[in-house]
């Protein structure tokens, strides 16, 4: 009898409270079904995640910056209908770095490459990176002095 009730118990709460987190891309949008029509919606920082609704039973999740929050959606009766936690991060889509001297220029290649962006970087952190991904280190600047690693 005991293993019915806990059964009835875990089949009455939503699956969604129990799903893993969600991942969503960093400045772009992920659509959501809920399993009833909202009420009332709560993210936990609205700085990392943006959400609006769609209808009464989608949710449109937006990233707005890096980091983790949490998306609680409570229906009419006050019920928890959806509860996860979002994972905004950098869009894994194709791309390449290309370090020049102290500027880092990004380039997204989806099909095409373009730039995205360029970064100034110091003459170490070129140094770092390109120690890290077994390239040659770059020269350094005309008049700088080259970084030398320290041991510990």
């Amino acid at each position: 009898m005991r293993r019915i009730l806990i059964s009835l118990i875990f089949a009455a709460l939503p699956a969604a409270a129990f799903a893993a987190s969600l991942g969503v891309p960093l400045d772009q949008a992920v659509r959501l079904s809920l399993s009833a029509p909202a009420q009332s919606i709560v993210v936990g920082n609205p700085a990392i995640a943006d959400v609006n609704l769609d209808g009464q039973r989608h949710l449109i999740v937006t990233g707005k910056s890096n980091g983790v929050t949490n998306l609680i959606v409570i229906d009419a009766r006050g019920r928890t209908i959806f509860d996860r936690q979002i994972v905004v991060s950098a869009s894994a889509g194709e791309g390449v770095t290309l370090i020049a001297g102290p500027v880092a220029t990004r380039y997204a290649c989806s099909p095409q490459c373009e730039t995205s962006t360029d970064v100034a970087i110091s003459q170490t952190a070129a140094m770092s990176v390109a120690s890290h991904e077994g390239w040659p280190a770059p020269a350094p600047a005309a008049g700088a002095v080259a970084a030398s690693p320290t041991t510990p």
